[in-house]
């Protein structure tokens, strides 16, 4: 599924280009777990970068040097938690929403990590929640649009709920970013790119007892 995004900015964004993004692409999973009270009591995400930025990871850390897609468990443990080291006031890529109110969400709590056959490596934390679950929205996005973020890793929920989950309309988020980005200088929107990536974040609405 990521390569959707990267076909939609190769043919919409060439005129652009130099201000372009996204750079790191990202199949996101989410584990909604609803508790017997009704409530979300987590979610789990899991990140699936691509082969590129799985590739320069890997490097950076000097790990599977022969290139097999197998890790030792020394390289494991190096590997492990890679993404964790979040600052103060970065929202994770998460965001979800109630009525008007956004939620507060727990810190990330590391569940695993994995390089898989592909060379793509996946990744899995958990962040409580604590609210009633109907009507929570859920969206999966980098607010600068450097990364990328689909639902490609699936939505499962775990408890008396379902996900109602609405595409993003791709074809209307690049146009509203060509049009902002027309708008503005070159130079400024390369120094400080627009924060448009919730126009292109899919959207997950929990409906319960229904």
């Amino acid at each position: 599924m990521m390569t959707r995004f990267l076909v939609w900015a190769m043919s919409l964004l060439a005129p652009v280009a130099a201000a372009a993004h996204p750079h790191v692409f990202v199949e996101a999973g989410l584990r909604l777990i609803v508790d017997g009270s009704g409530r979300l009591e987590a979610v789990e995400v899991g990140w699936t970068y691509d082969e590129l930025y799985s590739l320069l990871i890997l490097e950076d850390k000097g790990l599977d040097a022969d290139g097999d897609g197998v890790l030792n468990s020394s390289e494991q443990a190096a590997l492990a938690g890679f993404d964790m080291n979040w600052v103060a006031d970065f929202a994770g890529d998460l965001f979800l929403q109630k009525g008007d109110a956004a939620l507060e969400l727990g810190r990330p709590v590391p569940l695993s990590t994995e390089l898989g056959k592909d060379g793509r490596i996946t990744t899995w934390h958990r962040r409580a929640v604590g609210v009633p679950a109907q009507d929570v929205v859920v969206q999966a996005y980098d607010p600068t649009f450097y990364t990328a973020y689909d639902l490609g890793g699936g939505v499962e929920v775990i408890g008396g709920c379902v996900a109602d989950i609405t595409p993003v309309d791709l074809n209307a988020a690049y146009s509203a970013l060509e049009e902002i980005l027309y708008g503005m200088p070159q130079a400024e929107a390369e120094v400080a790119f627009p924060e448009v990536g919730q126009k292109f974040a899919d959207t997950v609405v929990l409906r319960c007892g229904q």
